[in-house]
């Protein structure tokens, strides 16, 4: 992954990039900045916890799709076992994608993480077991959106792979063909 943004590029979809950042700060804004103005626990477990959410599924299902062409989901099938499900764009269309949309992407997933991480490390050395839990639930969803589109991604990779291989090897066996009716 490539630490620099893009240079000379925009963005391609800065409403989506914008909806993709604006939750992850909202939930890491009302956490942190919570304390000073709400005395409930409750109050700032369910909005932190609902911001998150909201977070989730926007990245999940539309800023993943849109931003990056990748979108994931996790089914149980007849005999109880979890599997997952990965979709991509075409490959053309990949090729086609922003990459200042797709670095904001990663970049925000990844650090929305480390930033809950550091939160739940501070909650742990001020004993606050409470505040364990919202940070417990936010990384979890966090951490369930960094693992199903790496995941894609890198089923994306195996199917560029696999379509790359047939395609030469198509080519290679029509090459050889049409090599040998000439003779």
């Amino acid at each position: 992954m490539d630490l620099n943004p893009p240079a000379g590029e925009n963005y391609a979809n800065p409403q989506i990039c914008f909806f993709h950042v604006i939750f992850k700060a909202a939930a890491l804004a009302f956490y942190m900045l919570s304390a000073f103005f709400v005395d409930s626990f409750v109050i700032i477990f369910v909005v932190t916890v609902l911001l998150s959410a909201l977070d989730f599924w926007v990245v999940k299902n539309v800023s993943g799709r849109i931003l990056v062409g990748l979108r994931w989901w996790n089914e149980i099938n007849e005999d109880g076992e979890s599997v997952w499900k990965f979709e991509c764009l075409d490959q053309e269309s990949l090729a086609r994608m922003n990459k200042k949309d797709s670095w904001l992407f990663w970049w925000t997933l990844y650090l929305t993480a480390v930033v809950w991480i550091f939160f739940g490390i501070f909650s742990l050395i001020r004993f606050q077991a409470d505040y364990i839990l919202v940070v417990g639930v936010c990384l979890i969803l966090s951490i369930a959106n960094i693992v199903g589109f790496t995941k894609c991604r890198k089923d994306a990779k195996k199917q560029l792979q696999a379509f790359a291989t047939q395609n030469l090897t198509s080519r290679l066996s029509s090459t050889i063909q049409s090599a040998f009716t000439v003779i």
